[in-house]
């Protein structure tokens, strides 16, 4: 097991070791607690935690590699990891010691989406509970990477922790002292696919869930491929099987450590179901925090502290889905839950402090901003817009924009205005699918209005209901040409055609319009007032039943 603190520089080398990451230039302990991890982009704002560990990605040479360690200085990171081999890496020697932030190498073919998952696991970046003492077998509750290390040292061999699906869910270190397979299977934190099929075409799979002890797998024939042989045992809670442990091994198995893999294994399930229970309980705490800071009361600096947001300004995003989403309740729930999950990893990536939870059919978030209010919007929208570029229109996600609260009492008026651009862009009064309520701010009120008139039990009055009452009964369409008029600002040649008639036949039914609905089309109140109504109560002759 690990004695490193658990979220140490020196936590994540030894934990990832050779296979990864190497350390180029620093102190792994001088580096102290880290604070999580951020992306270097260098075409946008730059927004990192305290003491995170930035990813130089597109970073090349000794010129951009030591400009950027003296930015990241600025940003009190803790350390800069870039693709190695890193040319001339002797000449940043100097500029680490000045800056303080450790310099690391990221092995050749790793990548970096996989990177930036394993550290987030390892550092529990999204933990928002209180930190516990918790031990399971002297490993610390749900950490599967101490547990791995722990086995390791029992077997005296590298060992990989594997879901169902054969995905890498954490290992230990000395994975070096393997065979290239294994190294691969790191990197990509997934079993290469032709090993998968080889396993399944001898039938280890099979045998592996069978057993309830530890099954010793000759090397599969791969080509020319070189592999050491291994030994598995699943990973069993009653009757589910949650995965599978892994080690690869030079030696077979003495009895003593035939029977550790078996403890090991008992161990194992605790720790997976104590994991996967954690991430459920932390999406609930999450949640409640969230729902916490939006009302607004006496606990919202709490929660809002409780979730690293205190003291900065922030505007809240609300996410529903469209007509687009379908109609079955199920799919829609799960549906809701991908977005939610797949929205809060999306602005995690651009703002490491943001905060998202579901709270019924809404996903709510708590993003943080910088700059004048008017900026701060058009990033969030731009960010918004992003998401729902890369996730694509098949579920109808909108994202409605609040406004930004510069302190935790105004959280609810960001998330009323949020849902209030929401609203808009689920009721199909605008064609966006991302929008601010300042960009939204009129149609947003005309539904309020129409609220009030449906509450008031309102009907049509003065010219438009002359109007509508005369085209029952004649079918003159005078209401569509009214609307096509004020539409084209009395353009007849626009509203003619956009009714598809002659202009000399729109000019006389436009005189109609005046005269029947008693209307003087040269009023600026007279038309703003039929506009108004054409907007609140549609154009159809039932809207006279309102």
């Amino acid at each position: 097991m690990s004695t490193h603190p658990a979220r140490s520089l020196s936590r994540v080398l030894k934990d990832f070791g050779s296979t990864l990451l190497d350390l180029l230039h620093g102190g792994a302990e001088a580096a102290g607690e880290i604070g999580g991890v951020g992306i270097h982009d260098p075409y946008d704002e730059q927004h990192y935690p305290q003491r995170a560990i930035v990813l130089g990605v597109g970073v090349h040479g000794a010129e951009q590699i030591s400009r950027l360690l003296r930015d990241l200085a600025v940003h009190r990171a803790a350390a800069l990891v870039v693709r190695g081999p890193v040319e001339d890496a002797g000449e940043l020697g100097p500029v680490v010691a000045e800056t303080g932030v450790a310099l690391l190498a990221l092995t050749r073919g790793a990548s970096w989406a996989q990177l930036a998952a394993m550290l987030r696991t390892l550092l529990s970046e999204g933990d928002v509970g209180e930190a516990g003492a918790h031990t399971l077998g002297g490993v610390p509750s749900g950490d599967l990477f101490a547990l791995a290390n722990a086995i390791a040292t029992l077997l005296d061999a590298p060992i990989t922790i594997e879901d169902r699906s054969s995905r890498i869910l954490a290992f230990s270190g000395r994975q070096d002292e393997a065979d290239t397979a294994r190294v691969e299977s790191i990197l990509a934190r997934q079993v290469p696919e032709r090993y998968l099929r080889a396993h399944e075409e001898s039938g280890a799979f099979k045998q592996l869930y069978r057993s309830d002890g530890p099954v010793h797998i000759p090397p599969p024939t791969v080509g020319d491929e070189v592999a050491l042989p291994r030994v598995a045992i699943a990973v069993r809670a009653g009757d589910e099987i949650l995965g599978s442990l892994w080690a690869a091994l030079r030696q077979p198995l003495t009895p003593e450590r035939d029977q550790a893999f078996r403890e090991a294994a008992k161990l194992a399930a605790l720790h997976m179901l104590r994991f996967r229970a954690g991430t459920d309980a932390e999406n609930r705490l999450r949640a409640d925090l969230v729902a916490t800071a939006l009302e607004g009361g006496g606990g919202a600096v709490d929660a809002l502290g409780r979730l690293g947001l205190v003291n900065e300004p922030t505007l809240v995003m609300a996410m529903g889905l469209g007509p687009g989403a379908g109609d079955d309740h199920a799919h829609l729930t799960a549906e809701r839950q991908r977005l939610t999950g797949a929205l809060a990893v999306h602005l995690t990536a651009v703002q490491p402090r943001s905060a998202v939870a579901l709270l019924g059919d809404v996903a709510y978030a708590l993003f943080p901003v910088t700059g004048d209010p008017a900026h701060a919007r058009e990033r969030a929208v731009q960010v918004a817009a992003n998401f729902l570029q890369r996730t694509g229109d098949r579920a109808g996600a909108v994202i409605g924009i609040g406004s930004v609260a510069q302190e935790p009492a105004a959280l609810p008026r960001s998330r009323a205005n949020a849902d209030r651009a929401l609203r808009v862009l689920l009721s199909g009064e605008s064609v966006q699918r991302v929008a601010s309520i300042a960009d939204v701010y009129v149609d947003a009120l005309l539904l309020e209005i129409r609220d009030l008139a449906i509450a008031n039990r309102d009907e049509l009055c003065g010219p438009l209901a002359r109007l509508a009452a005369y085209d029952a009964q004649h079918n003159a369409h005078l209401v569509e040409t009214l609307r096509a008029w004020l539409d084209a600002f009395g353009d007849v040649i626009a509203a003619s055609a956009s009714v598809f008639v002659h202009p000399n036949t729109f000019r006389y039914r436009i005189r109609r319009v005046a005269e029947v609905g008693q209307l003087d089309l040269q009023d600026p109140s007279a038309r703003f007032a039929a506009m108004l109504q054409l907007r609140l109560h549609g154009t159809s002759p039932s809207a006279t039943a309102r």
